[in-house]
């Protein structure tokens, strides 16, 4: 890396709390873990930032705004980089069948067999690295990430959706 160290990475994210409705305690700890996974280890290159210069780290703040999904990048001064705008239409079958399948795999701890939590979570799985891959997609040509960022990002995308 010639010049001044890269980071492609996110080092701080908020959602916004007006977006945000708690749906219940399982959904909370959902956010907050992926909030800290995303953290921890991430992979977040918004392009044009860095064509400017901008060689990060980020801060993000995400938002629903007319039903598509706000994603304002910031460096850590908390300077304007760019605000992404991507529809969220694509989105809402998988953010449905997502929380659908964790309401079930919230139930199936309680009282299901070892066996049909598994087949639960794989497909919770299934419905959540689906997601994570258009995500991927629908960010293409303008944030390279990777798709355990893409996933995080998918399970905050689903947060910001609840709406009351």
């Amino acid at each position: 890396m010639s010049g001044a160290q890269k980071d492609w990475r996110i080092a701080h994210i908020s959602l916004d709390e007006e977006t945000i409705i708690w749906r219940n305690a399982d959904v909370e700890q959902e956010r907050r873990v992926a909030i800290f996974d995303l953290l921890e280890e991430n992979c977040f290159k918004p392009l044009r930032a860095v064509e400017a210069g901008h060689n990060g780290p980020y801060h993000l703040r995400l938002s629903v705004q007319d039903g598509r999904l706000a994603m304002d990048i910031r460096d850590t001064a908390d300077q304007p980089l760019e605000l992404l705008l991507l529809g969220l239409a694509r989105f809402r079958r998988p953010i449905r069948d997502y929380f659908a399948i964790c309401d079930s795999y919230y139930q199936a701890i309680r009282k299901a067999t070892a066996a049909e939590i598994e087949t639960i979570d794989m497909a919770r799985r299934g419905i959540h690295n689906g997601a994570a891959e258009m995500l991927m997609e629908r960010l293409e040509g303008k944030v390279e990430t990777d798709f355990v960022t893409a996933r995080r990002l998918f399970t905050l995308i689903c947060v910001l959706h609840i709406k009351g």
